[in-house]
Parts: C-alpha cells; sequence; structure tokens
C-alpha cells in the first residue's frame, strides 16, 4: 500500500501510542477495538521495517567509513 511507505516512524508511532492508549482506557466498543487493534499491528509493521533500515543504513556507512580507512 502506497500510504504505508509514505508514513513516517515518528508519525507511526505517535499513531500506535494513542491506539494503545484508546485500548487501554476501555474507550471503544469491541469492534472498534478489534479494528483499533489490527491498525496497531500495521503501524507496528511500519515501524518495525523503518528501524531495520535504519540500522542498514547505519550498518552501510559503518562499512564504508572503515573500508576507507583502511585504504
Amino acid at each position: 500500500m502506497n500510504n504505508k511507505e509514505k508514513v513516517s516512524f515518528e508519525d507511526a508511532l505517535r499513531d500506535l501510542e494513542e491506539i494503545v492508549d484508546n485500548l487501554n482506557n476501555d474507550d471503544l466498543d469491541l469492534e472498534k477495538a478489534i479494528s483499533a487493534y489490527e491498525k496497531g499491528m500495521e503501524l507496528k509493521k511500519i515501524c518495525e521495517k523503518r528501524l531495520k533500515e535504519a540500522k542498514l543504513r547505519i550498518e552501510n556507512i559503518k562499512d564504508e567509513n572503515e573500508t576507507n580507512e583502511n585504504n
């Protein structure tokens, strides 16, 4: 889904925190709670993907730096 690709880590995390708060406060009926949980799981996947991408970028930068230092 295109919208998922555009969501930043910070936005996804903020939305996820809001969903968790709503679920913890029992503010939602059952159907809304289930929908919120589904959305939360999608946001969790987005956050994990963004963190994995960031980790890979940092590892690549580190590897490039180490390669340049050895030459």
